[in-house]
């Protein structure tokens, strides 16, 4: 096998080398602060903690398994994490939690930005020690590219003073959304918090959106440790659970951007991608009116791409109506059954973290636009 290489500054440069998820001993955590955020209370997840069924880490994990193949069939290599035994308890001295999660969503644990490799503070209490299951890809990393930066941003405590008490006892989607407007999370800003996947690489500019998993401190963090990029806060009123930015808004290709219709983009945060050229389209509808079983995720799981290049993208087979728009878009769709992993991460996207594109650190917005700036 080659030497390895890392860097990457987008999701949509040549992919060359990637990191594709397992399910194996996946569980449904139990209830915390932020796994509170993210289950609605009619979800058949509602009050469910522990492993989740034989049968189906079989299937999603051929389904990760063709997905790997895919890949590998079209010359990029693929890596793939060791997965722990997550049914056991999490202890620290600031709190106890009955069970992990999973390793099936690289994305939402690293933030691959030019040669480092960062590993995220997440907010999730059962999520705190996920980042073990990458510790051997990043071992052999570290010995076989010399520039390659290894790096884990802050360690949080994720103590109660890191959340709002009581922030969703009985609450409303109309007063989720009014919440979500007015930028009021259960996450608070006790501490730099965030996970990879609600950060838009965009060459020298890093979008992160400001919701559940992501305070604006956690941004601050960014901005001091990527000095020579520019870190801008966004947000989507019209979504209700904000979490992750990859079935919001998804770059396709340089000066294009799919928006969920239900998510819009606020009209001044769009003056920074209309004032350097780049165009934002309304994304498809999803072809299904429910998610799968057991499953975190929305029906937008149908924007969840992997982008090969500018020119190929994956999507999932079903999503009839994304492969459409996609191949009116100019790509060729490589379509990729996927429906049964969702369950244990995501989509096609969440799936994965990059290790090695193709291309540079890129100035996609070299007209900046006072408004979303962090400072």
């Amino acid at each position: 096998m080659a030497a390895t290489t890392i860097c990457s500054w987008n999701d949509f440069d040549p992919l060359q080398h990637v990191i594709v998820g397992r399910a194996d001993h996946t569980c449904i955590p139990p209830s915390e602060p932020a796994t509170e955020a993210k289950v609605p209370k009619d979800s058949d997840m509602h009050g469910l903690w522990g492993p989740r069924p034989l049968e189906t880490v079989e299937r999603a994990n051929a389904e990760l398994d063709n997905l790997a193949n895919t890949l590998e069939q079209r010359g990029i290599r693929v890596d793939r994490p060791t997965p722990i035994q997550w049914n056991q308890a999490v202890i620290t001295p600031d709190f106890h939690t009955t069970a992990m999660f999973g390793c099936m969503p690289p994305r939402d644990v690293l933030l691959t930005v030019g040669r480092e490799i960062l590993c995220a503070p997440m907010s999730f209490r059962c999520r705190y020690f996920e980042y073990l299951a990458y510790h051997p890809l990043m071992q052999r990393y570290f010995d076989e590219d010399p520039l390659f930066r290894w790096e884990q941003a802050p360690r949080p405590r994720l103590t109660d003073a890191s959340y709002q008490s009581g922030y969703f006892d009985e609450i409303t989607i109309e007063e989720r959304l009014r919440r979500t407007a007015a930028l009021d999370f259960v996450t608070t800003e006790h501490e730099p918090l965030f996970d990879a996947a609600d950060i838009l690489r965009l060459g020298q500019d890093l979008f992160c959106q400001h919701g559940l998993t992501t305070n604006r401190r956690g941004m601050q963090w960014l901005q001091r440790h990527f000095p020579d990029h520019r870190v801008h806060s966004v947000n989507f009123p019209g979504d209700p659970y904000p979490i992750h930015i990859d079935a919001t808004f998804v770059p396709l290709r340089p000066g294009l951007i799919i928006n969920n219709p239900q998510r819009r983009l606020p009209d001044e945060q769009r003056k920074i991608f209309a004032g350097n050229d780049w165009q934002i389209v309304n994304a498809a509808p999803p072809a299904h009116q429910q998610p799968p079983p057991l499953c975190y995720s929305s029906v937008w799981l149908s924007m969840n791409v992997l982008i090969i290049d500018h020119k190929t993208v994956c999507a999932e087979a079903s999503e009839v109506y994304q492969l459409e728009q996609l191949d009116r878009l100019g790509f060729e769709v490589i379509p990729v059954p996927f429906r049964h992993a969702y369950p244990f991460g995501g989509g096609l996207h969440c799936a994965t973290a990059d290790v090695l594109r193709r291309g540079g650190c890129d100035d996609f917005f070299p007209n900046q636009i006072p408004g979303t700036r962090i400072n």
